[in-house]
């Protein structure tokens, strides 16, 4: 019951006209201050730079990066981490899920990216076991083993464009890959 409950809310919710306002919680809910869970990663370089970088975490929270920046969508394969950084710093949310996630909670998270501008959502090897999805934006991360966990959508409402965005303002879009929707 609470499954297409949450996906409702995702779906209803990520609409344009409740992009700022909370763009994935129902009406009269509020993104608390503190998300259980959420981890804060400081000090992070912003340097632009080519080939293969090593991040600390995976996946990773900021950084050195490519260049061009992922364009924000959905992808139905893996995009890199230098490409996906770099959309972080102008203040996408990178939603990585598990390969072997179903379908339907698959559907959950590209309705997060429904009309919005700075939303990854990507497969991502090499999670944890038991991880559906790790939710990213630059220096913070929630590690989740639901899609249907209401801090996903908490952290999505917080964290795009958020106040931790380094480039606030950049666009997602005109740089590399191209979403399937």
């Amino acid at each position: 019951m609470l499954a297409p409950l949450l996906a409702t809310t995702a779906l209803a919710a990520c609409s344009s006209s409740a992009k700022k306002s909370s763009p994935t919680l129902p009406p009269g809910v509020t993104v608390p201050d503190e998300i259980p869970g959420v981890q804060t990663y400081t000090g992070l370089s912003r340097n632009h730079v080519q080939g293969t970088v090593e991040y600390p975490q995976s996946p990773p929270v900021g950084g050195n990066h490519n260049p061009v920046w992922q364009n924000c969508g959905v992808y139905d394969q893996p995009i890199e981490n230098e490409h996906a950084v770099h959309s972080m710093e102008h203040g996408a949310v990178w939603l990585a899920y598990s390969p072997s996630l179903p379908a339907d909670q698959v559907a959950i998270l590209t309705a997060f990216a429904l009309n919005q501008t700075h939303i990854l959502v990507a497969p991502y090897e090499g999670l944890k076991p038991g991880e559906a999805v790790v939710a990213t934006a630059w220096g913070v991360q929630l590690r989740l083993t639901s899609v249907t966990d209401p801090r996903l959508a908490e952290f999505v409402a917080k964290y795009e464009e958020g106040p931790q965005t380094p480039e606030l303002g950049v666009t997602c879009s005109g740089g590399f890959g191209n979403p399937v929707e």
